[in-house]
């Protein structure tokens, strides 16, 4: 009987955040259809589903969703090994996170935007642009919270590696990357988020194809259904990619650290 309170309070709760979210669609779709809001600042959720079927079947989607991601991927995997790359090298040799700590502090410190328009002149505005962009918005992050996940590594484990007479390699391995593998993780989830921003930020500003794109054209065009359909694809998409991290993480990292 007591195993099955957690589950019933869960799916009360799944059932009152549902509720909550059909009160606060119904709600706008009532006021945007009385006027009480103007269809130029928000849309009936009934015209953003019909959008976005439309974007599925007029085959627009697809097309641009793929160049989004390709972006996505590219710069996140690059920022994701240089950035836990990095992070190891800078607490496991000291002398280097003295000498290029300030360094790394104040890169990170610039404010992304103003560097867009030097890329755009430095890399052009092709997939190179964009992949630059999401490294940037990525690997301060991953780095960050790889240098705090390996200093938080136990002292106790240290040294039982040091009297099993381990490797520098098998220490990392066995002892410093499963110890800092939950802060590193959650790196990876803020800056899927923030990498995939990166990508619609430079399709925005300068591109062809992309849900940015597309999101931009809606925009000018004052289609806020369209727009919100967009803004509902991006997030639907953000949402996956952190199941994905997630289930990364406990389907083949849990697995390797038990073992």
């Amino acid at each position: 009987m007591n195993n099955d309170k957690p589950g019933r309070f869960r799916g009360r709760i799944i059932i009152g955040q549902i509720a909550l979210l059909l009160l606060i669609l119904g709600f706008i779709e009532y006021a945007v259809r009385q006027g009480i809001i103007g269809s130029l600042y928000l849309s009936e959720p009934t015209r953003v589903i019909k959008e976005i079927i439309l974007l599925f079947t007029q085959g627009e989607l697809f097309h641009n969703l793929a160049v989004t991601l390709q972006e996505f991927l590219a710069g996140y995997l690059l920022a994701a090994v240089a950035g836990i790359g990095t992070g190891l090298l800078l607490v496991l040799i000291p002398r280097a996170e003295t000498f290029f700590g300030p360094f790394l502090s104040s890169l990170m410190a610039v404010p992304k935007v103003t560097i867009i328009p030097l890329l755009m002149l430095w890399l052009g505005i092709g997939l190179s642009h964009k992949i630059a962009i999401v490294f940037l918005f990525c690997f301060f992050t991953i780095t960050y919270n790889t240098i705090t996940g390996v200093k938080q590594t136990a002292e106790n484990h240290l040294k039982v590696s040091r009297v099993f007479k381990a490797s520098k390699m098998q220490t990392i391995m066995k002892v410093i990357l499963p110890s800092a593998a939950p802060t590193i993780f959650a790196g990876l989830r803020v800056s899927a988020a923030t990498g995939l921003v990166g990508a619609l930020f430079g399709e925005m500003i300068a591109s062809k194809d992309g849900l940015g794109n597309l999101l931009v054209k809606a925009t000018s065009l004052y289609d806020t259904a369209k727009a919100f359909a967009i803004i509902t694809i991006v997030t639907i998409v953000s949402v996956l990619i952190i199941v994905l991290i997630d289930l990364l993480e406990k389907k083949v990292f849990l697995k390797w650290k038990s073992s």
